[in-house]
């Protein structure tokens, strides 16, 4: 009865799709239409990917801190390192790039040596004022080196703000308005104000500037995600179409297949668009994706197509067989496919809940197009001429196959003994797999910006913000000197670790303001004693607001103060070491009753996002696998034949994995989706070959060799054709700038290539092997959905004569119109 369904049901669908071609081409061009029309919706992301969920612990803290203290990352820094910046006319260019920078109204604030201000002690009334640093115009060489020796020695509390602690580079701190950190207004403002200033100073001085910053590094990065989209797509469409060529050695074959994949890459945009998505690092790669994904599903139907061709000529037959013998096998390995990006959807991170998502329903639709564009296309076409099938007579592809059948029949202990060495080395590469969670790790190691960030790192010891966010619970509780000494301590402990720059806080105002209520002597830069703190704090207290320079470490009630830290580009492991060490150290100075202490800040966040995803790859993987495994209980109905189908799928994952720990690629959010991407495709050469591979047994009345090999060589070549397609087609992503989304691209074509050799020598030989067990009417029996029919000559014959009784129609009509 399900055997007839089957039938009966793609049957139907067969005759749909040929009986009602020019309805189905106009939906299919509507549609095209609408998905185009949703591009205007499409944005990039102007934020870093937030890995962890809204409601997770360290979220909440971080959402805690912006509510206090507002956006942290909007600090842009310019710096030099060149002797001749205090060459009058240089540095007058220096001054004057500052005050052109502060003039824009997406500036806050800049701080230069040419705008500094210094406190200076009234002698009016117990308060502080502000004094420019430079308080003339400088007219000599003289008093320029004045104003150099004073920066670096007389004024500590510039230290790393201004100048570098070697005292070898100085930069400008450039405060961008909060509103337009994450905004599309901060791109246009980078790109159209901040670049073109920079390269006009250095083509008037010759001094190069290093800028960094996270919102430059965010803008630049952001631009190559965008510039690499249109690079990968033109990639993937090149190196598809040169290789389906080849195979086919047919411009119309090449052209259709490439006509199909181009309305899917327009569809995936336009469900972006649909769903007002933010294109991220993962969704960019979803265009590229759907070409290589849907190539394989073009090859399955085209070849299938040129074989029935072959066999008898009749096109009209041949397209009915198309659609329902490869129809049904092309949805399980297409929805088994999706289910590998669906397993996202139940991550709590909204950044793969989006992949997930976008990519799953983009795999269903271009199964869709595939299956709908191509036997319409060719039913208004003549049939292939011989030119066209000649590839499938190639010598080289025999070879192939008579190769594998070699390598089953009469080398299975070597195969099994391959695969067992494979297995043991991969174990042990395993053990060696890192988690990697750094910010700028897969940023483009050759991009100016890049390079940038390393200067930064050299001459301030860190740009990654930490933030320690402390609570006083009660009012006016950060001023008190008890407070500020426990923020003094925790600050030199902080300064320790050679992987975060000094500390920045209230408490280096509060020093400032001694030194300045001192005239100035750089030797009482420190926090005032006992004795000195009521007449010092009062002055310190009367002049927050006027000072602007550390007013946003503390909170408007007093009660909130933020410690910000520097950090190097630290591995996840050693963070990791660095935070426990933090964390004791805190819990020694800021007692749990008095005080809550938080550490947070967008590096923080990302660091803890990473080891986040890696609990969900190991979820997103099981739930992958286990979907996968009911599919296949579901189609084979034998518990035997699940575990022999997984065995394949499996080893190619542990081998990948093995060779990330010996080739060092850390685990890490691009990383991170290979094994459920490379799971989910791999799964379908499983599907196709067990599918004809059961279809044959009933065939040759349960004969299992026979059966075996007769799968072998019909399958084996269109799983050879799918596997170099796809292993080429996620090479293009080894072009990209990104380190990830090279290791990703790498990672999953080898994975794929491991599979099909897995799914071409491992699974035959497992079923040869255990034959007894395994292929019997018993153990394998009737599947719940028939994959490939076994028999349709009846639905054949009656669909045959409905065609052939159409195009009669069609060609009646047609000639009448001539006439």
């Amino acid at each position: 009865m399900d055997k007839l369904f089957s039938i009966g049901f793609w049957s139907a669908v067969a005759r749909f799709i040929l009986r009602n071609r020019l309805a189905i081409l106009i939906v299919i061009t509507a549609i095209t239409v609408f998905m185009t029309m949703q591009w205007q919706n499409m944005r990039f992301t102007y934020t870093e990917a937030n890995l962890l969920p809204d409601d997770h612990p360290y979220n909440i803290e971080y959402s805690q801190f912006l509510d206090k203290f507002g956006e942290e990352g909007n600090l842009m820094i310019l710096g030099v390192r060149d002797s001749t910046l205090f060459d009058q006319e240089t540095f007058r260019a220096w001054t004057d790039l500052a005050n052109e920078l502060n003039d824009h109204s997406e500036v806050d604030l800049t701080l230069s040596i040419g705008d500094l201000q210094v406190l200076e002690k009234r002698k009016d009334t117990t308060a502080f004022k502000l004094a420019p640093f430079i308080r003339d115009s400088i007219s000599s060489q003289e008093q320029m080196d004045r104003y150099k020796y004073e920066l670096f020695n007389k004024l500590p509390f510039y230290e790393g703000l201004v100048y570098s602690p070697s005292k070898e580079s100085v930069r400008t701190a450039v405060y961008l308005d909060k509103a337009i950190v994450n905004s599309p207004v901060r791109k246009d403002f980078i790109f159209d104000e901040v670049i073109p200033l920079i390269e006009a100073f250095e083509a008037e001085t010759g001094v190069e500037v290093y800028t960094s910053g996270m919102p430059y590094i965010r803008t630049l990065n952001s631009q190559n995600i965008i510039d690499e989209i249109g690079m990968f797509i033109g990639s993937a469409l090149l190196v598809t179409s040169l290789i389906f060529f080849f195979f086919f050695r047919s411009f119309r074959a090449t052209i259709i297949s490439m006509f199909t994949v181009i309305i899917g890459v327009m569809w995936a945009f336009g469900i972006l668009g649909l769903l007002h998505y933010e294109i991220t690092v993962l969704t960019a790669l979803i265009p590229p994706l759907i070409i290589v994904i849907g190539i394989p599903n073009c090859i399955f139907l085209i070849n299938k197509y040129q074989q029935e061709i072959k066999s008898h000529g009749n096109q009209a037959k041949s397209l009915q067989r198309v659609i329902t013998k490869i129809g049904n096998a092309t949805l399980m390995t297409n929805v088994t496919t999706a289910s590998g990006f669906a397993t996202f959807i139940l991550t709590n991170s909204k950044l793969l809940k989006e992949f997930g998502i976008v990519a799953s329903l983009n795999i269903l639709a271009i199964f869709l197009l595939c299956l709908t564009i191509i036997p319409i296309i060719y039913s208004y076409m003549p049939p292939p001429k011989y030119k066209h099938l000649k590839h499938l007579n190639k010598q080289w592809i025999g070879s192939f196959v008579g190769w594998m059948e070699r390598m089953v029949k009469d080398h299975r202990i070597a195969i099994f003994a391959v695969s067992i060495v494979l297995l043991c080395a991969s174990i042990i590469g395993i053990y060696n797999i890192r988690i990697s969670g750094s910010l700028i790790e897969d940023m483009p190691k050759d991009a100016g910006f890049y390079q940038d960030i390393k200067f930064f790192e050299q001459e301030y010891e860190g740009i990654l913000p930490v933030e320690i966010l402390i609570d006083t619970k009660r009012k006016k509780g950060v001023m008190s000197l008890a407070t500020l000494k426990r923020m003094d301590r925790l600050e030199n402990v902080i300064d320790e670790f050679p992987e975060f720059a000094r500390p920045l806080s209230v408490v280096n105002l509060v020093k400032y303001s001694k030194q300045a209520y001192y005239n100035n002597n750089p030797e009482y830069f420190q926090l005032p004693n006992g004795q000195e703190r009521s007449f010092i704090l009062s002055y310190a207290r009367s002049n927050e607001e006027a000072t602007n320079l550390l007013s946003s470490y503390v909170d408007t009630t007093g009660q909130y103060a933020r410690i910000t830290a520097f950090m190097k580009d630290t591995p996840t492991d050693r963070f990791d070491r660095v935070e426990e060490d933090l964390r004791q150290e805190i819990a020694k100075i800021f007692p749990e009753e008095r005080y809550d202490v938080a550490i947070t800040g967008k590096a923080f966040v990302f660091q803890k996002g990473t080891k986040y995803l890696v609990n969900n790859l190991i979820l997103s993987l099981s739930l992958a696998i286990f979907l996968i495994a009911l599919f296949m209980a579901w189609m084979f109905r034998s518990v035997k034949m699940i575990l022999v189908s997984l065995i394949p799928n499996l080893l190619p994952l542990l081998i990948t994995a093995g060779l990330m720990g010996f080739l060092g690629v850390p685990i890490k959010p691009s990383t991170i989706l290979v094994f459920s991407i490379a799971f989910g495709i791999s799964v379908d050469d499983t599907i196709h070959f067990l599918a004809k591979y059961r279809q044959e047994l009933i065939a040759n009345n349960w004969k299992i060799k026979k059966s075996v090999y007769l799968a072998l060589r019909e399958t084996g070549v269109s799983m050879l054709y799918t596997s170099i397609v796809l292993f080429f087609g996620f090479s293009v992503f080894t072009i990209s700038s990104f380190g990830g989304t090279v290791a990703l691209g790498a990672l999953v074509s080898a994975t794929l290539l491991f599979a099909m050799l897995a799914n071409l020598l491992l699974l035959p030989s497992l079923l040869l092997s255990l034959e007894d067990n395994i292929a019997n009417k018993q153990t394998l029996r009737k599947p719940a959905l028939q994959i490939i029919p076994d028999g349709q000559l009846a639905e054949e014959e009656t669909l045959l004569e409905t065609l052939a009784e159409t195009e009669e129609k069609e060609k009646e009509k047609q000639t009448s119109i001539t006439h």
